[in-house]
This record gives structure tokens, C-alpha cells and sequence, in this order.
């Protein structure tokens, strides 16, 4: 019995310290966001807004001290092969040695471009076996950039993000398909971030079939604010049980169009002349973002994009 019990008492310790270390605080967090348009807050209606990143930011500036949040790895449209490429970048690799909390949202748009979605009659078409190879794909890049991680930001947790249902105008006939295709990413993306000792963050049931308040336009398939307060919410399920952002704490809307935000990027570049033309080159890119309500592959933003991050003081 007394043996038994040294058994259990063995046990349960073991499990207290792996959670102790899944939920390990980063004081001050220098917390940086990787990966496509759910990293950088994409709206329904194709803006940029307060996203899912900007709310662990806000609520980890409200619990413990952070010294910097950036969303500059962040971009609409990128697919893993994306995500890998940006993170090679000299400015990027800066960045990410500098992190201690890493969130990554990749593999969406490697799948969702093959979906032709009709939102008038509710109908969603994909051909299996190009989703199969593109899931294939996708799992040989997701493992390469958690490698890269590993090497560019050796000191930082990092959290790989799932994805919820991105279609729930569409008619119940046509849901499960996709829905298993969306959920095989999903078991990709925690094997691949469980293999490299990373942490899986499960948004799917907190979203389900049906999340109409949460990804309101039938032709677009990014969530709204009360969508993005639900995955940063499940992130803090992992980080520090007790942490949320409640309905009272979800930013006001204040979304910046694509054109806004290169003109931005216009005054952040007065008397610093491109003469490669790329400041140009993105602007256009940004208008046919715009018109775009699909998760489409986003044309080379290497320069002349926003850099969206945020410098706050260490409390």
C-alpha cells in the first residue's frame, strides 16, 4: 500500500512539473507573432485590426511586465513555404533571437486555397488529392520551420496555433469534408509542434461548426474580434491557467485598410527613397489583397509592409 501510494505521490509530481513547464511565465515577454493573416488580425471585412495577437499582448502587459510585441513576421496570405522563406531573412532571424514567446499560425492557406467556397448557395468544392499533397507539404514545411525556431529564437516557448472550422454559412451537406481536411491540419500541426517541444493551442471547439458570431461574412474566412478573443483565450489556458480577456477587455474596433496602411509605410520611408520600387510593388499587392475573400497566396511583401510592432516599457 505505502508503496502504491510513492508511486502515485511520483506521478502526480511528474505531471505537476510538465505542466509547471507548458505553462511557464516569460517575465518580461518579449513576445513576437509568426505566420499569416490570423497572426496579424485580418478582419472580415479584409483590414487590419486588434487580432488574436494583440490580445495576448494586452493582456500579458495587464498581468506581468513585457518589453516588446511584434507583428512584423506576421502577413495575410502566407502559406508555410512563406512563412519559412520570411523567417530566413536577416531582419527577420533579428527578431526572432530576441523572443521569449513565440506564436505561429501556418498551414491554413496551404489547404484553404484549394477551397472554392460560394457563399450564396453554400456550397464548398476541393479536390481531395490535391489537399493531400498540399497537407503533405505543409507538415514537411511546419517541421523545417519549427528547426528554424529552434536555431533563430533558442530562448523563446513557442506555441503553435490550430485552426477552427472557417466555414459555418456553409450548408451542413457540405461541412464534413472540409471539416476533415481542416482536421488533419490540425493533428499535423500538434505533431509537429509536440515532436519539437512546442505547445499545441487547440481553437477548434471553442469555435465548432456553427461559430456565425464569430466569423460573420459568408464570404470571408477570418473571425471578428469576439473570434480572436477566443483563440487568445485558449492560449492563456496553456500560458498561466486564470489568465483571460473578457468581454469587457476586447479592444474597440479600429481597423486599418490595406491602402491606410501603406501610407503608413509612405511616411515611415520620407527621406529614406526606394528605388527598387518596392514600396509601389506592394501597394498593388495590398489592393488585390483587398478585393480578395479567400485565403489566396499573398505576393512577395519582403520590404515596404508596415512593420507592425509594438516597443512598451519594462514594468
Amino acid at each position: 500500500m505505502k508503496k502504491s501510494a510513492a508511486v502515485l505521490l511520483v506521478v502526480l509530481l511528474a505531471i505537476s512539473m510538465v505542466n509547471t513547464a507548458a505553462a511557464e511565465v516569460r517575465i518580461p515577454a518579449v513576445y513576437v507573432a509568426l505566420g499569416d493573416s490570423l497572426a496579424a488580425g485580418q478582419t472580415p471585412e479584409s483590414q487590419i485590426d486588434s487580432g488574436y495577437a494583440d490580445m495576448i499582448a494586452q493582456e500579458l502587459g495587464r498581468s506581468q511586465s513585457i518589453a516588446s510585441f511584434s507583428k512584423d513576421l506576421a502577413f495575410p496570405g502566407f502559406t508555410t513555404a512563406d512563412v519559412l522563406e520570411r523567417m530566413k531573412e536577416d531582419g527577420a532571424r533579428e527578431i526572432l533571437a530576441s523572443a521569449n514567446i513565440i506564436t505561429l499560425s501556418a498551414g491554413a492557406n496551404d489547404l484553404l486555397r484549394l477551397v472554392r467556397a460560394n457563399p450564396v448557395d453554400g456550397s464548398l468544392q476541393f479536390e481531395r488529392i490535391q489537399s493531400d499533397f498540399a497537407l503533405n507539404k505543409a507538415r514537411q514545411n511546419i517541421s523545417e520551420i519549427m528547426m528554424e525556431l529552434d536555431d533563430a529564437a533558442p530562448n523563446a516557448e513557442i506555441y503553435v496555433m490550430g485552426y477552427y472550422f472557417a466555414y459555418p454559412h456553409a450548408r451542413e451537406s457540405q461541412k464534413e469534408g472540409i471539416a476533415e481536411q481542416l482536421q488533419l491540419l490540425n493533428e499535423i500541426l500538434k505533431n509537429e509542434a509536440e515532436k519539437a517541444g512546442a505547445i499545441f493551442v487547440s481553437v477548434d471547439e471553442a469555435f465548432g461548426q456553427d461559430a456565425i458570431s464569430k466569423v460573420p461574412n459568408p464570404g470571408d474566412v477570418h473571425p471578428n474580434l469576439e473570434g480572436y478573443q477566443a483563440m487568445a483565450n485558449e492560449f492563456f489556458a496553456l500560458y498561466h491557467t486564470g489568465w483571460e480577456i473578457t468581454g469587457a477587455e476586447i479592444p474597440k474596433p479600429n481597423p486599418l485598410s490595406f491602402e491606410e496602411i501603406m501610407e503608413g509605410q509612405d511616411q515611415q520611408n520620407e527621406g529614406n527613397p526606394d528605388p527598387d520600387g518596392m514600396i509601389q510593388e506592394t501597394e498593388q499587392d495590398a489592393e488585390e489583397i483587398e478585393t480578395d475573400l479567400s485565403a489566396q497566396l499573398l505576393p512577395d511583401l519582403k520590404s515596404g509592409y508596415l512593420a507592425l510592432r509594438t516597443i512598451l516599457p519594462i514594468i
